[in-house]
């Protein structure tokens, strides 16, 4: 795979932050040590089920990190293995030793990790920048994805909503620190308030224990010493992944991705329109849809219970692929009817 721009001089890598990631009830923490990185990597237990437990790899999207995808696992433990990693950089995984933010780069990351663990196929997630990622992944590693769901793809946009305009201007020089300078009067509860409000369609859901949590764990990563080098070579590697032309473009990407795919789309996300939804079904060859009219960009966030319904809709239908003519299922499929297309 090629890289969407050049690796620069990286901050000297760090270790892993002594204090550990916050884990729910079921969940663990491990740290995978690749050549160049080290990812840290979050388990979820298995729950008795019907049929066996496959493999499921959860991407987090920009400035995110593996606890994003908590409660998506976790109505996902009776059916998948989950696993979801911090991608370098985020979360508690140290930066690359190369300082490549590509999203060509994070992809041979995730690609590193399942051929080092042998874990592929596997059912692959992505959010937002993580989306873009594992198409990336889906389309030069075909043999390790089994279905891929994707949840507020990052593709390219062209021009993006006015409101995610903010977000790439931070990969101009000089904005973070103007951003920095204008909001150093904030309490961290207040950006990580504003954070939600840009990340959620319906902010008031986020309970206050959880906005506690949120602002604590924002805090943590801003004090790092690679966080801002980090957020700002992400964007970039993301505008540059938007203006790639030729084989290596995301479109062009998403065509060849051979395995059944999940689209799920906020209508009121502000990241990423719900109108390339459209465009999105009918570039990936085997694709259905999911649109959530009152989520925004984090919908396995605001609506885990709908995308787990949605995903295991997408199981039964690839089940019924692979079943004899005439052989019958001895259960049937939930729907999402009101939801989904």
């Amino acid at each position: 795979m090629s890289t969407t721009d050049s690796p620069q001089a990286a901050v000297a890598p760090a270790a892993v932050p002594p204090v550990g990631p916050v884990l729910a009830a079921g969940e663990s923490a491990r740290t995978v040590a690749l050549p160049g990185f080290g990812l840290v990597v979050r388990s979820h237990e298995d729950r008795p089920g019907t049929g066996d437990h496959e493999p499921a790899l959860f991407v987090h999207g920009l400035g995110g990190s593996s606890q994003n995808w908590t409660l998506l696992m976790d109505k996902l433990a009776d059916r998948v293995s989950g696993e979801a990693l911090d991608l370098p950089g985020f979360g508690h995984s140290p930066p690359p030793d190369d300082g490549d933010y590509s999203i060509a780069g994070q992809a041979r990351a995730v690609i590193r990790l399942l051929d080092a663990e042998r874990r592929g196929p596997v059912h692959l997630f992505g959010n937002s920048m993580g989306g873009a990622v594992t198409v990336k992944v889906a389309a030069a590693r075909p043999d390790l994805v089994r279905t891929l769901t994707l949840i507020s793809p990052a593709l390219p946009e062209v021009p993006p909503q006015r409101s995610a305009w903010p977000t790439g201007l931070a990969s101009l020089p000089g904005v973070p620190a103007l951003y920095l300078r204008a909001t150093r009067d904030w309490s961290i509860e207040r950006r990580a308030a504003a954070l939600m409000e840009l990340c959620y369609g319906d902010p008031s859901v986020v309970d206050g224990p959880t906005r506690e949590e949120a602002a604590r764990e924002y805090q943590r990563r801003t004090e790092l010493p690679y966080f801002w080098d980090a957020m700002v070579r992400s964007t970039r590697g993301i505008v540059n992944a938007y203006t790639l032309g030729g084989q290596h473009a995301l479109w062009r990407q998403a065509e060849k991705v051979l395995a059944p795919v999940l689209l799920v789309y906020g209508g009121r996300d502000k990241l990423v329109s719900p109108r390339m939804a459209a465009r999105a079904t009918r570039t990936f060859r085997d694709a259905r849809l999911l649109t959530i009219p009152d989520s925004g960009h984090v919908a396995m966030m605001e609506h885990p219970e709908l995308v787990s319904r949605a995903f295991r809709d997408l199981l039964y239908a690839v089940a019924d692929r692979t079943l004899p003519a005439g052989a019958g299922r001895a259960a049937t499929s939930p729907t999402t009817e009101a939801t989904g297309s």
